[in-house]
Formats: structure tokens, sequence, C-alpha cells
């Protein structure tokens, strides 16, 4: 019941805002947690950046000062604005939900499809 939407190719230095809707739940209960993790060809998943119920952040060190997480709990939308790309940003972005305080970990109950960020260098 997570969508994504908003990714694509992008030069070094460009920006991209991703979105996620959100459906057939409970907003915000059902998700107290929500996040966006990515992940790189042959590589893991990994989480990128957090926001709970109460609107308070968490960002991976890597995206600090460049990315900003966002809810619109009106509309039942997650967004994250990426700013200032780098080609190791590439990666299949996932929107990820859960009751749970799980950090910025790969252990999400809900998870979108994923949309793909391509940063060209």
């Amino acid at each position: 019941h997570l969508v994504e939407s908003g990714g694509g190719s992008v030069q070094a230095g460009g920006s991209l805002r991703l979105s996620c809707v959100v459906s057939r739940a409970t907003w915000p209960t059902d998700y107290n947690y929500i996040a966006w993790l990515r992940q790189a060809p042959g590589k893991g998943r990994e989480g990128v950046a957090l926001i709970d119920q109460y609107n308070i952040t968490t960002y991976a060190d890597s995206v600090k000062g460049r990315f900003t997480i966002s809810r619109d709990n009106t509309k039942k939308n997650l967004y994250l604005q990426m700013n200032s790309l780098k080609p190791e940003d590439s990666a299949l972005y996932y929107c990820a939900a859960d009751w749970r305080g799980l950090g910025l970990s790969p252990s999400y109950a809900y998870w979108g499809q994923g949309t793909r960020v391509t940063v060209s260098s």
C-alpha cells in the first residue's frame, strides 16, 4: 500500500523529489515510522532518512545536509527532497513503513515497489 514516484536520471549536482503515497491504512497510527531506504546494484538495502509521528527526522550520515524527508498527513504522502546528488546516490529508492521504531535498519514491515534514481557524473 506504498507507491513511490519521482525517480529518474539526473547529472551530479542536480535535484530530484521522490514521493510516496500511502493508501489503505490508518494514517498515521498504522505507520508511526516512515522511511526512505535505497539499494544500489550489488549492495544491501540501507536506510536514508526516517520521519516519525512527531515529525522527528533521522538521516544517514551520507545524505545529511543534502536530503530532506517530510510527510503530509492530510494527503498521506511522504517526500524525499534530494539535492546535490552524487553518482553514489544512484539506487532503487524504497518507501517503507512500520509501527515500530526501527531507525534506519532495513527491517520495516511494509515496502513499496521502489523508484530508480540514476546520477551521472
